[in-house]
């Protein structure tokens, strides 16, 4: 499993690769910690956010739980960055050896194990400092009933024991084989692992917080992946790999680039209110040292792409190195301010004095009654299916483009289906409609509907699958997995085959309609915003699996015969109706605790709503059935006509060559069996 230029191996003379340097490189681990902490430390005192003494009838926690928290929070991120950075590019940044890691790529996972060790033990003293410091008690006096209270019932003490438990478990798989889709699995749970603190800090507790929790995860997801790539990058010595590797790198960085900045004045702006407020306001002053510090890392990352890079493909990866090494010390000053601002009190006050419930547990203040006007105009942007649409479009007309100029056709009613899809998500998800589906059952039932029928087939029409297939370009290097090769890996998986089986696909698409509506589990993933998200992306996902069976094009899918594809469709029209039947039968109110505490004044009964929104569910399939219809009667015409037309092709060969077709074989066969059939 040894490749050139790695521990180990004998490489052929004259074919020597060199490798990166001729140290380990100590220091950099060393000077980037020192640079981080001194920044953080310094923007602590000259923020205010660490007071030095403890004012008289106020609990305090101490100088070490003042002192000690942000430093472990520190301490935290780097060894997630790190943790990240090595599984992604022992996984997808690294040539592989067969169904295997590289030499390198396995070094990568065997120090990403003590990382994530280290990572799970800085969550569990993020949980002790917590506890103290939100409770105003020194370490020693806290009782570890109050630490275990705090981590199973507080959100944000679930977080923090949750991404312990995940880094504890990338541990345990990165040390479990040297399987490449195992590192990248492994690698995709690392990035699950980054997020679930994002959404119980300062900005799940802020007004907007649709937008404010949203952005901020991708702030750091996007962050940790710039990062964490490039710790990797400077772990890899032979220059050869290096140099490919910092290819595929660099366009991730791009992106990673555009995400953060986006997502970051995005949150800015719902932190400070007013945009004044970066020169009136200790945080606005910290913000303005993050936005300088992000300038100067886009103006690295234009000068790797312009000068190092070359110079790396040429076999000269001193400046390459050097730069990368500069950058890293640049990201972690970073880090360090980013700390001091989640220590730092904001503009706009996050647990005001008298805070309003509503906003609490909505996010926004309640509006006024609904018109055609608000529903559309009144909007509730979400950063996250902003981001999804915005990908999907680019990267689809992206592909198209590549086609095109390739010299080959699309479809144009492909690419028209594909967008109106992704319109119209972002549409559902971020205009008006989205603030009225929090309140409203009957809204939420359009919501319900849209992303589960209207949405999915749209995207279906634009064959993505095939689009990707066609448009993506094969790495020069075969030991390289590129997107093309992850994305043939995973449609031909056997969770997808499972997944794609018709009973599968419409079971899930059956229990997303009648699990969340009589399990009282709507009421639970309407209260958290995670769980909303989640909520919303499976109706989307179902919906499109359901008739990526049906009337898909894309390879991948379980090709089944037109009349079962129609006894399926027709299955999944009945169950649909029958929900909306019961629906609107029903007397009991569903997901009564959340409705009752935001149902406006404006609004009829719960009951009443409830049952407009039966008639909703109940009406609503019709046109999406329809049109399903049709195009399933279209697909079994079509697929009649072509084994008509490979029927006739094969009798004009056969009477070419004066041998028996196979019609006219089987016409014989049922006539000899006609002859000798007893009861005749």
């Amino acid at each position: 499993m040894s490749g050139p230029g790695e521990p180990g191996t004998a490489a052929a003379p004259g074919s020597a690769v060199p490798a990166v340097g001729g140290g380990r490189r100590w220091w950099l681990p060393v000077a980037v910690g020192v640079a981080a902490l001194a920044v953080l430390l310094l923007t602590l005192r000259l923020g205010g956010a660490v007071e030095s003494t403890a004012i008289a009838g106020l609990p305090d926690p101490g100088p070490v739980t003042r002192w000690g928290l942000p430093v472990v929070r520190l301490v935290l991120d780097g060894f997630a960055t790190v943790t990240v950075g090595l599984l992604l590019t022992a996984a997808f940044l690294l040539p592989g050896d067969r169904s295997s890691v590289s030499p390198r790529g396995y070094l990568l996972l065997r120090w990403a194990t003590g990382c994530a060790l280290g990572w799970a033990l800085s969550a569990i003293a993020m949980l002790v400092l917590t506890v103290s410091d939100l409770l105003g008690q020194p370490i020693p006096e806290l009782r570890s009933a109050t630490v275990l209270s705090f981590a199973t019932s507080i959100s944000q003490g679930r977080a923090l024991a949750l991404q312990a438990g995940l880094a504890l478990l990338l541990a345990v798989l990165s040390r479990a084989g040297v399987s490449r889709t195992l590192a990248a699995t492994t690698a995709v749970l690392g990035l699950v692992a980054v997020l679930p603190p994002a959404f119980t800090g300062h900005a799940a507790g802020a007004g907007n917080h649709q937008l404010a929790v949203t952005s901020l995860a991708l702030h750091v997801l996007a962050a940790t992946v710039w990062l964490g790539g490039l710790v990797g990058l400077l772990l890899v010595r032979n220059v050869r790999l290096l140099s490919d590797a910092a290819a595929r790198y660099s366009r991730l960085a791009l992106a990673c680039f555009v995400l953060v900045t986006v997502s970051g004045l995005t949150n800015a702006w719902v932190r400070l209110g007013e945009w004044n407020q970066l020169w009136h306001s200790g945080y606005g002053a910290l913000l303005l040292g993050k936005i300088a510090a992000l300038l100067l890392l886009g103006g690295i990352g234009a000068l790797h792409r312009a000068r190092t890079l070359p110079a790396l493909r040429a076999g000269r990866a001193g400046a390459f190195v050097r730069l990368a090494a500069g950058e890293v010390a640049v990201f972690a000053a970073t880090f360090g301010l980013a700390v001091a601002l989640s220590r730092s009190p904001t503009p706009v006050p996050v647990d005001p004095v008298e805070p309003d419930p509503l906003v609490e547990l909505l996010g926004f203040a309640l509006p006024p009654a609904p018109t055609a006007a608000r529903m559309l105009g009144d909007v509730l942007p979400d950063m996250f299916f902003l981001t999804l649409t915005g990908f999907g479009i680019a990267a689809y007309v992206t592909g198209v483009y590549r086609l095109r100029r390739a010299g080959h056709r699309w479809p144009w009613s492909r690419t028209a289906s594909w967008l109106a899809g992704l319109l119209l998500l972002a549409a559902i998800t971020n205009l008006g409609v989205a603030r009225y589906a929090y309140l409203l059952f009957s809204v939420h039932m359009v919501q319900h509907m849209v992303l589960s029928m209207a949405v999915p087939i749209l995207l279906v029409g634009g064959a993505p699958v095939t689009l990707a297939l066609r448009a993506l370009r094969r790495p020069a290097d075969p030991e390289v997995r590129g997107a093309r090769e992850w994305l043939l890996i995973l449609i031909h998986s056997r969770v997808t085959r499972v997944l794609t089986h018709p009973l599968v696909a419409l079971g899930i698409y059956v229990a997303s309609l009648y699990g969340l509506y009589f399990s009282g589990l709507l009421g639970t993933l309407m209260r958290y915003h995670l769980g909303h998200l989640a909520m919303l992306t499976h109706f989307v996902l179902a919906g499109y699996l359901l008739f990526w069976v049906l009337i898909g094009v894309d390879p991948g899918r379980r090709r089944l015969p037109q009349p079962l594809l129609v006894v399926i469709h027709f299955a999944a029209m009945i169950f649909h109706a029958f929900l909306g039947v019961i629906l609107m039968q029903s007397t009991t109110v569903i997901a009564p605790d959340w409705y009752s505490a935001v149902h406006p004044d404006w609004a009829g009964t719960l009951l009443a709503d409830q049952h407009l929104g039966a008639g909703i569910a109940w009406a609503f399939g019709e046109v999406p059935a329809v049109i399903v219809m049709i195009l399933l009667v279209r697909q079994w015409i079509r697929a009649d006509e072509r084994e008509q037309a490979r029927l006739d092709r094969a009798a004009d060969r056969a009477r070419a060559s004066g041998e028996e077709d196979e019609l006219a074989r089987y016409n014989a066969f049922l006539a000899e069996a006609a002859r000798h059939d007893p009861s005749r």
